[in-house]
């Protein structure tokens, strides 16, 4: 399995300080020192992938402060390359909801997600509890859908979405998910949500999208995240239906990733311009579910904590299978 690249980034300032020397990640990586990074850490971590002990590693960036102190890769596309994120590009999704409620162009996170698709009615497995099922339940992976991606069993696992032409259809015509004894339900749950991953309801979310802003994923997101941000190169994957992949499958260049981070970093303003609001930003990385121990969700977004040497470490987070990983850790959220 490849890993496209591992990309940290470093937070000195906390959330929403501000703009950054964000020119420094299209200009190059300065001195690690200059961000009180060791370099002599960094060399031992180069050669050890090098080396053979960490596998598949195409490349690994580090940005602190708004400076890239770390770019390297370990394949033969280097810089230019473009990444398949698989499912980090769900964060990306989350990111142009916000941009789209912020905009007003959808109303909020509670908007029904039924209302969006009256020419997908009637609904198989009709369960009135369908019709509240709201975006916010998407993005949190918290709907009361039977879907579960780590279950192999389950009727919207998303191995069987992919058999299908529609699959907007498949999430709406699932049925409404069990409780057993064993199973804490919502009401007993951390955040008052019962968590499971489903690709299925992100995918879906690329359609919302499409209906609220009368635009097309791949051209809303260039106008108001990509061009924003000076990324240029990108590709997506789309549904059989014509409709952006928007659950996985962007294709990125390393550096865009560390962008991207950046950008919720810093409260969502890129070179002193807004992009997305402060209160998106703060409601995206802010719990709402409980994934598993040490991990929290938020918004299509992993908030985890490492214990190191006795320290917690709390970062968010970008996650797509195969090595895919972008991990922002705020200074404000380092404990001893």
């Amino acid at each position: 399995m490849i890993r496209a690249g591992i990309v940290y980034l470093l937070g000195l300032f906390p959330l929403g300080h501000g703009s950054m020397a964000i020119a420094a990640v299209d200009a190059g990586a300065v001195d690690p020192a200059a961000v009180g990074l060791s370099a002599q850490r960094l060399t031992q971590m180069e050669q050890s992938i090098r080396a053979g002990d960490f596998k598949q590693v195409t490349s690994v960036l580090i940005s602190r402060g708004g400076k890239l102190a770390f770019e390297h890769y370990f394949d033969e596309g280097g810089k230019e390359a473009l990444r398949n994120t698989r499912s980090a590009t769900k964060t990306v999704t989350g990111m142009l909801i916000g941009i789209a409620i912020d905009r007003k162009l959808l109303s909020g996170a509670q908007a029904p997600i039924l209302d969006f698709f009256p020419d997908r009615l009637p609904v198989q497995n009709p369960d009135a509890r369908k019709s509240r099922i709201t975006v916010e339940d998407f993005l949190t992976m918290s709907s009361l859908l039977e879907c579960d991606d780590e279950n192999q069993f389950s009727r919207g696992n998303e191995e069987r979405m992919y058999l299908v032409e529609d699959w907007v259809k498949f999430t709406l015509d699932l049925p409404i998910r069990g409780f057993p004894d064993w199973v804490p339900k919502p009401a007993d749950s951390p955040y008052g949500r019962s968590w499971s991953y489903c690709t299925a309801g992100p995918t879906t979310l690329g359609a919302v999208l499409e209906r609220a802003t009368k635009t097309s994923v791949p051209d809303f997101a260039r106008d108001n995240l990509f061009v924003p941000l000076g990324i240029t190169n990108v590709k997506w994957q789309f549904q059989p239906l014509g409709t952006a992949m928007t659950g996985g499958g962007l294709n990125l260049r390393s550096r865009d990733l560390v962008k991207l981070g950046q950008l919720y970093l810093n409260g969502g303003t890129w070179n002193g311009k807004r992009i997305v609001s402060a209160e998106w930003v703060a409601r995206s990385i802010s719990p709402h579910a409980n994934a598993r121990q040490d991990t929290d969700y938020g918004y299509l977004l992993w908030l985890q904590t490492f214990h190191v040497a006795g320290r917690d470490f709390k970062c968010f987070a970008m996650y797509g299978s195969g090595g895919n990983k972008v991990y922002v850790f705020r200074r404000k959220s380092w404990s001893s």
